[in-house]
């Protein structure tokens, strides 16, 4: 299986980038993944409604330019499902088991998502209420796909 995370922006704190190679490479005896970074758009503190959906347009073109048409995209929102470590886990099981060998996570910019990126999605998932830095979710994400793949082998992990 690939498992793929698509995220806007560039990494460039070094205990995420670090902590991201962990589970990277700890992914690697069990799926292929492969991280994808596309450009932020740059904007101002302050902008329109407008300037907003067009900030997120842009960044949404550049995400599903990496999103090939047989991916099942799950696109991480806060109006998402709220899955537990053991629900992600089943998720993907019964993704690789159904023949879908490429899953995309989605983790938008500092302003989300665009329409085009949500409709494209199969499933949204949400990681609760509050609102993380984009790039620190990059990090949570990889770890709980690192333990929903040893939840599915029934290998142990901590708790």
């Amino acid at each position: 299986m690939l498992i793929q995370l698509i995220g806007v922006g560039k990494l460039k704190e070094k205990y995420l980038v670090q902590g991201i190679a962990e589970y990277a490479k700890r992914l690697g005896p069990y799926v292929k993944f492969q991280m994808t970074e596309v450009a932020d758009e740059k904007a101002p503190e302050t902008m329109s409604e407008a300037e907003v959906l067009g900030v997120k347009a842009r960044e949404g073109e550049r995400i599903l330019a990496h999103v090939k048409s047989d991916a099942h995209v799950i696109a991480l929102a806060i109006g998402g499902e709220l899955w537990s470590s053991e629900e992600l886990a089943a998720h993907l099981d019964r993704l690789g088991t159904y023949g879908t060998s490429h899953v995309v996570f989605v983790i938008g910019g500092s302003h989300g998502l665009s329409d085009d990126v949500l409709r494209r999605a199969q499933q949204k998932l949400s990681f609760g209420r509050m609102t993380l830095p984009h790039q620190l979710m990059r990090l949570v994400l990889v770890e709980q796909i690192y333990r929903a793949v040893k939840i599915n082998r029934g290998e142990p992990y901590h708790k």
